[in-house]
């Protein structure tokens, strides 16, 4: 019982977009949506009891659809969270390492190496100077923009990028 209502508060949390997108019966639907439009907090509470109990009625092949669809959302978004932390992760080899840059410039012929030496130069000065760092997003935004090809093609990321290395490993040349 606390573990249906649990799902239900979930679902509540969820955008009203990700919501209409999951298989469940429309009365159940309802219920999440309305509750997500309240504000009023004894109301929401109530609400959000109503949305337990209506989940109390799915059946279990129900539930499971449910779940699934909630399970793949928040490993999507692991997914996400890791592959930001390894762009992270090359952007500061790339501003520790000039080899880094060399490596880069290798996988990535492409490139404007004079802009991408600034950039790198830029950023480092505003991490000595303790300035905003623009130039350490641009050059974030920059491998995003790299790795984003690779990802439309299915592909895993063109670096390897694992925390025990200190260079570089062409894993798929395009």
């Amino acid at each position: 019982m606390t573990a249906l209502q649990k799902l239900g508060e979930e679902l509540i949390a969820e955008s009203r977009d990700r919501v209409k997108r999951v298989p469940m019966p429309e009365d159940v639907r309802d219920a999440i949506l309305e509750c997500q439009q309240i504000k009023d907090h004894e109301g929401r509470r109530r609400q959000t009891q109503y949305v337990g109990k209506k989940m109390r009625t799915l059946e279990p092949h129900e539930i499971a659809e449910i779940q699934k669809t909630l399970d793949s959302w928040r490993g999507l978004s692991k997914a996400d969270t890791a592959a930001m932390h390894a762009l992270e992760r090359h952007r500061d080899r790339l501003l520790k390492d000039d080899g880094a840059l060399t490596e880069l410039l290798a996988q990535h012929p492409e490139l404007d190496v004079q802009h991408v030496r600034t950039m790198i130069r830029n950023a480092r000065k505003e991490q000595a100077e303790n300035k905003p760092p623009k130039a350490y997003r641009e050059i974030f935004q920059l491998l995003k923009q790299l790795q984003k090809p690779s990802a439309d093609d299915g592909d895993l990321a063109d670096l390897d990028l694992d925390d025990d290395d200190d260079h570089y490993d062409a894993r798929h040349e395009s």
